[in-house]
C-alpha cells in the first residue's frame, strides 16, 4: 500500500474546520498539520484545495438482503453505493433469510463481506423469543449490538414476550438497537383502515396504520427497560415529536437515531411518491420532521443514519398490503445531510458529529469515526460548490432506483477513502479493494 497525502482541504472534524493536509500510511492517518510534503515520488496526492474533507460516515443502520433477499440488494452491490455516498463502514442488520439470530450465522456474513465489501463492516445479532442464551453469551468485540425488533416489520422477528425482552435488557453484553412500533396498535389500525377502504388502503394511510401513539408507546417501554435494566439502549428511526422528550443530549446510555427520509420527507409526500416512501416507521407530519431537524441540532438525536432498505421497484409497484416498506437511501445520505446545513437546519460539523463521531463513541468502535493521528484513514472529500444531480448518477444499489430521483442537492462527493485506499472517485468504485471489520471494545455493557 502507497503512502496518500491529502492536501489544500478544510478538515472538518470535532467541532472545528481548518485548513490542514493528511499524510496517510499503511491504511492509518500518520500525520496530521499543514503544508505536509510528499514522502516519496510514488506517494498518492490527492489536491484538496477548496474541497471539504470529512470523517467517513458511519452508518449504523443498513439492510443489505444478504443472505437471502439477493435479488433485492447484497453485500457487493449496496457496498458500493455506501462509497459512493461517503459511508465508509457499516452495521447491517439481521433480518435477513435466515435471519442473523447465532453467530455461525453471523459469520458466515463476515466472510461474505470480507470477499465482497467496498466498505468496513459489522452486523448485528438479532434477538428473538427463543434465543436469549445466544444473546447472553454473544462475544461483545464481535458484534455491531443486538438488534430487538419491539414491533413488527420486514422479517418476522418481533420479540414480544415481556420476560424475553426484560432478560435482553438485563444481560445484552453490547449496545441495544430496537425498532420501536407497538404491534397490537398497530393491527388495531390496520383493521380499521381496511374497513374504510378495503383493500384499496391508500399510502397516504400509512402514517395513521404505524401511528404516533405506536411509536411511543414502544419507545417508551424501551427506555423505561432500559432505565430499570441499566441497559445501554440506542432507539432507531425516531419519528415523531413526542418521542423526542424520552431523550436528553449528553447522555450516551440512552441514545436516539434519525433517518435521512424522515428529515427530508412529510405526509404529503405521499401523494407522488406513494409506495416508494412506505416504510417503518411511517414518514410523518411537517412538524415531527421539523421536531426532528431541531433535535438533530441540540442534542436530542445523537445519530443520523439511513435505514437503506432496498426493494425492486416491481416489489414497491404494489398494493398498500402488498408494498413492502423499505427504500434505498445510503448512496444520497450525506449530500442530503449537507443540504439540511444549507437550509440552515443544523451545521456541518453537527454533520459530522451525529453521522461520524457519535456512532463510533456509542458502540465503542477501536479507531474510526474520527481524524486522528494514528485511527484508520476513512475521509469522505465533498465539493462545496458542485452539484450532485441524482438523475445524472449511475445508482449502485441493486434495486436500481432512487426516492429522490428529480432532486439536486448542493453538495458533490469526489472522493472517499477506506482505511487508506480509495475506495471511490471520478463518480466510480475502484474494483479490487475490500473493507475491514470492524473491531470494538470488548468492555460495552455501561
Amino acid at each position: 500500500m502507497s503512502d496518500l497525502l491529502v492536501s489544500g482541504g478544510k478538515v472538518v472534524n470535532e467541532g472545528r474546520s481548518d485548513e490542514l493536509d493528511l499524510l496517510v500510511r499503511n491504511g492509518r492517518i500518520e500525520r496530521i498539520a499543514p503544508g505536509i510534503t510528499p514522502t516519496s515520488s510514488s506517494c498518492e496526492v490527492i489536491d484538496a484545495s477548496g474541497k471539504l474533507i470529512l470523517p467517513g460516515l458511519i452508518d449504523d443502520q443498513v439492510h443489505f438482503r444478504e443472505p437471502g433477499l439477493t435479488h433485492k440488494a447484497c453485500i457487493k452491490t449496496e457496498s458500493r453505493a455506501a462509497v459512493a455516498g461517503g459511508v465508509t463502514t457499516f452495521f447491517e442488520m439481521p433480518n435477513v433469510s435466515p435471519p442473523t439470530l447465532d453467530m455461525e450465522r453471523l459469520e458466515k456474513k463476515c466472510a461474505v463481506a470480507a470477499r465482497d465489501s467496498i466498505a468496513n463492516y459489522a452486523f448485528f445479532l438479532g434477538a428473538s423469543n427463543e434465543n436469549l442464551e445466544v444473546v447472553k453469551s454473544a462475544d461483545p468485540a464481535r458484534i455491531a449490538g443486538i438488534k430487538v425488533f419491539m414491533g413488527s416489520s420486514t422479517g418476522n422477528m418481533l420479540v414480544d414476550e415481556e420476560e424475553i425482552l426484560e432478560k435482553i435488557f438485563r444481560f445484552a453484553p453490547a449496545p441495544i438497537a430496537t425498532h420501536c412500533e407497538h404491534t397490537p396498535t398497530i393491527i388495531k389500525n390496520e383493521r380499521s383502515a381496511m374497513e374504510k377502504h378495503g383493500y384499496e388502503v391508500p399510502f397516504s394511510e400509512h402514517p395513521v396504520i404505524r401511528s404516533r401513539e405506536a411509536c411511543l408507546r414502544s419507545s417508551s417501554l424501551a427506555v423505561e427497560l432500559a432505565g430499570r435494566e441499566n441497559a445501554r439502549l440506542h432507539v432507531l428511526h425516531v419519528t415523531t415529536a413526542e418521542e423526542l422528550d424520552l431523550f436528553q443530549p449528553g447522555d450516551e446510555r440512552i441514545t436516539a437515531e434519525a433517518c435521512v427520509h424522515h428529515l427530508w420527507f412529510e405526509e404529503s409526500s405521499y401523494e407522488k411518491l406513494g409506495s416508494l416512501i412506505k416504510c417503518n416507521p411511517a414518514i410523518k407530519t411537517a412538524d415531527d420532521r421539523s421536531a426532528i431537524r431541531q433535535a438533530v441540532a441540540d442534542g436530542r438525536i445523537s445519530v443520523l443514519a439511513t435505514d437503506h432498505a432496498p426493494h425492486t421497484l416491481k416489489e414497491k409497484q404494489g398494493t398498500y398490503f402488498e408494498a413492502p416498506a423499505g427504500l434505498p437511501l445510503v448512496q444520497h445520505s450525506l449530500p442530503l445531510m449537507l443540504e439540511m446545513t444549507k437550509q440552515g437546519s443544523f451545521s456541518l460539523e453537527t454533520v459530522v458529529e451525529r453521522a461520524c463521531h457519535a456512532p463510533a463513541r456509542i458502540f465503542d468502535v477501536r479507531e474510526r469515526g474520527f481524524i486522528r493521528e494514528g485511527y484508520w484513514a476513512d475521509l469522505v472529500i465533498v465539493d462545496p460548490e458542485k452539484d450532485t444531480v441524482v438523475d445524472d448518477c449511475e445508482l449502485y444499489s441493486r434495486c436500481n432506483w432512487s426516492p429522490f430521483q428529480g432532486t439536486s442537492f448542493s453538495h458533490y462527493i469526489e472522493a472517499t477513502i477506506v482505511s487508506g485506499q480509495v475506495a471511490f472517485s471520478g463518480n466510480k468504485p475502484r474494483n479490487g479493494q475490500t473493507g475491514m471489520r470492524v473491531e470494538f471494545s470488548t468492555e460495552r455493557r455501561y
